[in-house]
This record gives structure tokens, C-alpha cells and sequence, in this order.
């Protein structure tokens, strides 16, 4: 009868064990789980980024830059009408052909559709037209950001923080 008491005792406790065992088990795939959903998070976050980024990326032609900058800067507070983008195609059609021109106001429409951040714009485009523009090819910039809201249906009030963050990441003293 001791005997048959030790054997219950010690199936018992191994029982006790194999569950409490089963039991970590599936909280360490638990906490698994839950890291692994975070980190997917963290990649899609990253990956949505760099895809909100990327018109922005592909773009290697100063004129395409500026096109898009300007088209950004003023489809700020709502989208770009047939007449604001008769203003940019004519602003554009200063420095580059006609056909130029017309790729480059058709890819600044949609690269200014595809990012809601103007500063994003700024932040990537500036320091690359930096590079490749002469300082009064930068300042013909400016005054073609000018005419380009002053023209179309209504002048259109560029906030003046925009400007500064331009004018600054252009290479321009700010004060």
C-alpha cells in the first residue's frame, strides 16, 4: 500500500509538472506572438514611410524638383485647379521645353498628391536642388514660388514658416 502511495504521489507531481510546464509554454509562445506582431508593426511603420517617400526619391532632375516643390507648396491648402496649373506649367516653361515642362507639372501633381506633408517635401527637395542650383538660380526658385501663388484663381498666402524652411535648407541666411 506505500508502494501504490509513492507511485500516485509521483505520477501526481509529474502531472503537476507536464501542466505547469504546458502552461509556460504557451505563455512564452504568447509573449512570442506579441513580439512578433510588434516588430511586424514597427516594419510596416518603416516600410509605409520609406513608400511616402519614394516619389520623392526617384526624383534626379532639377526641373522635376522644382515642379514638384512649387506644385507642393501651393496645393497646400486644397488641390491643384485647372488655373493654378496653368501658373505652374507657365512658371516651369521659363527654365525647361514644352514637353519637359509637361512631364514634370504631370509626375509634381501626382508626387504632390501622394505626400500630405508639405515639410517632407521641403526636407527631401531643398538640399538636392541645393547641390545642383548656383545661388541665383536658387533666388530665380523663389521668385518662381512667388509668381506660382500669386497667379490662378485666388493669391494664395504661402505660410511664412514654409518659406523660412526653404529659404534655409536652399542654403540662404535666415533670420
Amino acid at each position: 500500500m506505500p508502494f501504490l502511495i509513492a507511485v500516485l504521489g509521483v505520477l501526481g507531481a509529474g502531472a503537476l509538472w507536464w501542466y505547469r510546464m504546458k502552461a509556460m509554454n504557451e505563455a512564452a509562445r504568447d509573449v512570442a506572438d506579441v513580439i512578433g506582431r510588434v516588430q511586424g508593426s514597427v516594419r510596416r511603420k518603416k516600410l509605409r514611410k520609406q513608400a511616402a517617400l519614394s516619389p520623392l526619391t526617384a526624383i534626379d532632375d532639377p526641373v522635376v524638383a522644382a515642379a514638384t516643390l512649387i506644385t507642393a507648396l501651393v496645393s497646400e491648402d486644397g488641390p491643384v485647379l485647372p488655373q493654378r496649373e496653368a501658373v505652374i506649367r507657365s512658371v516651369i516653361s521659363e527654365i525647361a521645353d514644352k514637353k519637359k515642362t509637361e512631364e514634370a507639372v504631370i509626375y509634381a501633381k501626382w508626387a504632390a498628391a501622394q505626400i500630405d506633408d508639405t515639410t517632407i517635401v521641403i526636407d527631401k527637395l531643398a538640399p538636392f536642388l541645393r547641390q545642383r542650383l548656383d545661388v541665383s538660380k536658387r533666388n530665380d526658385l523663389l521668385q518662381m514660388l512667388n509668381r506660382a501663388a500669386q497667379g490662378g484663381e485666388k493669391r494664395l498666402e504661402i505660410a511664412d514658416q514654409r518659406i523660412l524652411r526653404l529659404r534655409q535648407k536652399l542654403g540662404f541666411e535666415v533670420n
